[in-house]
């Protein structure tokens, strides 16, 4: 397979990375067909990458053998058209190379690996340099505190940009502002940035140098708008895409039932067969499902809009 994309994941490495939902069917069982739909979907919504089996993957929530399957799908949808990241979160060294190398035997271009719990910074340091050293494809840090209960100073990730082989890091601790320019400062040259937190602070992470976002939001053409025009040097027109469509982004990344609302507006556009969630997961009510709906006629969409929108 002739991959459309660079040879080198890391020197490649920005723009739009969807973290993609792991679709099931009403009785909880996976839906290999959806995860077809929803490949062609994010890659006509011109997104950079995609990025699966993360906290809002549920990957938490499946048996191995659905986590093999699962990559083995969205891998072999993609098609070397985009690259496929795939998520790695365990409870020790042993577990998190195990889940690395299987995610590069199956053709992932790279791994986004939460830390260990409550761990110190020299025993982090030890465990991503060590799943680093266990693969060929690249390790990025997933910075997500208020997920996995663990804080990743910026000192710690530009050491291991600069010593542990980690050239890249899904950073969501917010204030973000300060954290990116802290890491960048610290890393000289040695670390990428990707913001997260659904795209809420997208703008200012694109203004402090982050390279692009790894997020779930089920509008994703909205940010690769975004990121387009930065990109460009329109910082005009980034800012004013972001302040139409923030009411949208604000309100699809809510804690707790925000991966609801992500299915339900997949599902409600035809991406996806059904918005199943697996328990434990909070679902929508029927004044949620009314808010969404007006929140996305609000900022001008539709909910019953068919493919990807095409964004000014």
């Amino acid at each position: 397979m002739t991959a459309s994309f660079s040879a080198s994941p890391s020197a490649s490495a920005r723009g739009v990375y969807t973290i993609c939902p792991t679709p099931f069917a009403a009785d909880g069982a996976l839906d290999l067909a959806s995860i077809a739909s929803l490949v062609d979907f994010q890659i006509e919504a011109g997104v950079h990458g995609l990025a699966i089996l993360g906290f809002l993957g549920e990957s938490h929530k499946l048996s191995q053998d659905e986590r093999s399957q699962v990559i083995k799908a969205y891998i072999a949808q993609a098609r070397g058209r985009v690259p496929v990241w795939v998520g790695v979160r365990a409870l020790g060294i042993a577990g998190a190379v195990e889940q690395a190398r299987e995610a590069e035997r199956l053709g992932a271009q790279a791994v986004f690996v939460a830390p260990l719990d409550t761990t110190a910074d020299a025993v982090q340091f030890d465990y991503y340099r060590t799943v680093a050293q266990s693969v060929r494809i690249p390790v990025v840090i997933h910075d997500f505190p208020d997920s996995f209960g663990t804080e990743i100073s910026a000192d710690l990730v530009a050491r291991l940009g600069r010593e542990g082989g980690v050239g890249m890091i899904k950073m969501e601790e917010p204030p973000v502002g300060q954290k990116i320019s802290r890491i960048l400062e610290l890393a000289q040259g040695s670390m990428k940035v990707f913001g997260g937190l659904g795209g809420v602070y997208f703008l200012e992470e694109l203004q402090r140098g982050a390279v692009g976002t790894m997020t779930g939001f089920a509008f994703p053409e909205i940010l690769v708008r975004i990121y387009a025009h930065h990109a460009a040097g329109d910082l005009a027109a980034a800012a004013a895409t972001f302040d139409r469509y923030c009411p949208l982004i604000r309100y699809e990344f809510q804690p707790k039932v925000g991966l609801a609302l992500r299915k339900t507006t997949y599902m409600r556009r035809g991406v996806i067969a059904c918005d199943a969630i697996r328990a434990p997961g909070m679902r929508m009510d029927p004044l949620t499902a009314r808010e969404l709906e007006a929140t996305v006629r609000r900022v001008g969409l539709s909910l019953d809009q068919r493919g990807p929108y095409v964004i000014a």
